[in-house]
């Protein structure tokens, strides 16, 4: 089973910072090809949800309070590892993220910026599309809210 901690930046240890952000490495610019700045300086405003599966980190999102990203509180780098996603774990990282966003900030309207083919998947999480697509690093995505 999967289980999730949450942290601010500061609260890392070397190898937890390392796991993430290789994880985040492996599938944001390796696996979907994409060529961008994934440390973008954003990481020690954010608070990090950690999902980890025998000790290892097989899951992240980070989360902002609002006006911190969005004018909304809002969820971002949401990333399950490849050889886990048969077991569902990003409605748990979400769902997880959500309460995160609720019990941290107060704050029950959130906002992320989806990859389009996620629709059906945030969807079914109560987000609903408040964009038309748009590109960001080459990747169609669109802009969903929940409240």
């Amino acid at each position: 089973m999967i289980s999730f901690k949450i942290k601010r930046f500061n609260e890392f240890s070397l190898s937890e910072l390392y796991s993430v952000l290789k994880l985040r490495a492996e599938v944001f610019v390796v696996e979907q090809n994409c060529v961008y700045q994934d440390i973008d300086g954003k990481d020690e405003k954010a608070i990090h949800v950690i999902g980890y599966f025998n000790d290892v980190v097989v899951a992240y999102t980070r989360i902002f309070n609002k006006k911190d990203y969005f004018e909304e509180a809002s969820i971002g780098r949401v990333v399950v590892a490849e050889k886990y996603r048969d077991q569902k774990w990003g409605y748990d990282l979400m769902k997880a993220s959500i309460q995160a966003v609720e019990d941290i900030f107060g704050e029950k309207e959130i906002t992320i910026s989806a990859q389009q083919y996620l629709t059906k998947f945030y969807n079914s999480l109560g987000f609903v599309q408040t964009s038309e697509m748009y590109l960001e690093d080459d990747i169609p995505h669109i802009q969903m809210k929940i409240s």
